[in-house]
């Protein structure tokens, strides 16, 4: 048996060229001698379509695109190709839709088989949407019969934290099935390839069966799909696809020397290696944001600092260095060095740079509001006044040239709003939105382990906004190590107050931070939209109310 694996880069609701990849794919695994080919999860669609499907053409439109692809794919070879579709559900029992996948080969009736699983946590609303399957498939390809499901399907409870009242994968076991197939978009979060390497691993080993998991690769919106498709044998022999990229590979289960030699550093659970795939998740994410959004070029704000100069890079490498654009807007308050440090930075990456000083603007805004505001001292009024004067720069930049402007924020400052509304929160994109800032220190030594590109200053100097004399931002947060674990605990895993506290942290502190976390919910959620990296991430994955007195 020789499965073929495409691992494709969809677009949500581009039907054409979701089709046209596929064929292609098609076409290169059937040459390859491939028995049959599999594809993501709605693979013709994009995931998640979300209330797209709601339109009253849009599953009609994708079920049209079904038709011509089985056309198509005819006319290029007769072995099964499989592809993740959407349904109409024909009962008036439950939701209106099934996320499927169809069966096509030349002269059959295409087999049909329909996600089991629907998950309802973080991200995924499927439930939502789809009906769940009420049996399991298989088909029979040469002398093996091939089970199929549809990402969930395969997950086991052990690895989920949550239950199910069905097993697929025991129940086409038990009705003798010897390989499954899974078609699968499992969005990435840091860490989560090495787990899904050990569910598949666990489940093939415990019923006795290979499974081929063929993943999503590329972002839509806020989520990013790594794809690092897998493929394991019940003795724990594993290979995968490429990370992060779109890619193809024919698996022979007759030969062992397809699964011989290391699988890629994405499994990995060292600190470079979490690094380095963050660092392609967050590219990937912004490229395709981007490409799909129809934006060509990018504008952000260079302060000189860590946040903005890792933006930057993460910029370059999405885009070239042709089509990002960064602006230095000082003020009285911006020391040179800061200034050096933006221009070094530009220079380094060979970007547009330009230089627009808020000082003149800022003092005339003051004195208009002078009269007004005595005999009241100066505050965090005039410091956002800064913000909002850079912000309406970057967005005329952006209107004026078309530009796609990214916010450099990052999670932490993000979740005790220590950031300005319409001001450094405008923007397009906020790439950094869900890297808290010790993350964001290892990016830059990352991005500058061959040679410095981010000029040392910015990562060796005491981070600061630069909104008033001597400033730095332990005048108001506590130490970023203290505070990212404090955020990690309270938003990844949901502890308390006084659990946090057991974990060795002083009470006074973590009242502080939690306290910050719930009074700013309605900063971020007028935020820009971001890439989702961690388990948790600011967005539609975590639905918290504005108006709410629960201190917990």
């Amino acid at each position: 048996m020789k499965v073929g694996i495409a691992q494709i880069n969809s677009t949500v609701g581009d039907f054409d060229g979701n089709s046209s990849k596929i064929l292609a794919a098609f076409e290169a695994l059937a040459a390859a001698q491939a028995d049959i080919v599999v594809t993501p999860e709605l693979c013709l669609v994009g995931y998640p379509p979300q209330d797209l499907v709601f339109k009253s053409d849009f599953v009609s439109s994708n079920l049209n695109a079904l038709e011509r692809l089985r056309s198509h794919a005819a006319i290029i070879s007769p072995i099964p190709l499989i592809v993740g579709f959407l349904d109409f559900n024909p009962t008036e029992l439950g939701a209106p839709f099934y996320n499927s996948a169809a069966v096509l080969q030349r002269g059959s009736v295409p087999v049909i088989a329909r996600k089991m699983r629907l998950p309802t946590y973080d991200v995924f609303d499927e439930a939502r949407y789809f009906a769940p399957g009420k049996e399991v498939t298989s088909l029979l390809v040469g002398k093996s019969r091939i089970g199929l499901t549809i990402c969930e399907d395969v997950w086991s409870e052990e690895f989920l934290d949550r239950r199910y009242p069905r097993d697929p994968v025991a129940e086409l076991v038990a009705a003798g099935c010897d390989l499954i197939l899974n078609l699968s978009a499992s969005p990435f979060n840091l860490g989560k390839p090495s787990r899904r390497l050990q569910m598949l691993r666990s489940i093939s080993s415990m019923h006795r069966v290979p499974i081929v998991y063929c993943n999503a690769v590329g972002g839509n919106d806020q989520l990013v799909f790594d794809g690092t498709s897998i493929v394991v044998r019940p003795s724990g022999e594993a290979t995968a696809l490429a990370s992060f990229k779109e890619d193809t590979r024919v698996v022979d289960f007759d030969l062992n020397s397809d699964f011989a030699g290391e699988l890629s550093a994405t499994f990995g659970t060292g600190r470079e290696e979490i690094v380095a795939s963050l660092h392609d998740a967050l590219v990937l994410g912004l490229r395709d944001y981007m490409n799909k959004c129809g934006f060509c070029s990018a504008v952000l704000g260079l302060s000189g600092g860590i946040d903005s100069a890792v933006t930057a890079c993460l910029a370059v490498a999405a885009l070239g260095r042709e089509n990002v654009m960064g602006v230095a807007m000082p003020s009285r308050f911006s020391s040179q060095s800061s200034l050096d440090d933006a221009k070094a930075l530009a220079l380094n990456l060979g970007i547009r740079f330009e230089i627009q000083s808020i000082e003149a603007t800022f003092q005339l805004v003051k004195s208009q509001l002078a009269p007004a505001f005595a005999p009241r001292p100066e505050d965090a009024t005039e410091e956002n006044i800064q913000a909002r004067l850079r912000g309406l720069i970057l967005m005329a930049y952006s209107n004026k040239f078309g530009h796609l402007l990214l916010t450099t924020g990052n999670k932490s400052e993000l979740a005790v709003g220590y950031c300005t509304l319409y001001g450094d929160m405008s923007g397009g994109l906020a790439v950094l939105s869900d890297v808290p800032k010790t993350r964001v220190y290892d990016l830059a030594k990352w991005i500058n382990r061959e040679r410095e590109i981010i000029p040392n200053s910015s990562i060796s100097k005491p981070p600061s906004a630069e909104l008033r004399p001597n400033q730095t931002d332990q005048d108001t947060l506590p130490p970023y190590d203290i505070l990212d674990e404090i955020l990690r605990l309270s938003i990844e895993e949901h502890l308390s107050a006084r659990e946090i506290s057991e974990r060795g942290f002083q009470r006074e502190t973590v009242d502080w931070v939690l306290r910050k976390v719930r009074l700013n919910e309605y900063k971020r959620q007028q935020a820009a939209p971001g890439l989702k990296v961690t388990s948790k991430a600011f967005g539609f994955g975590r639905r918290m109310p504005v108006a709410q007195a629960f201190a917990g």
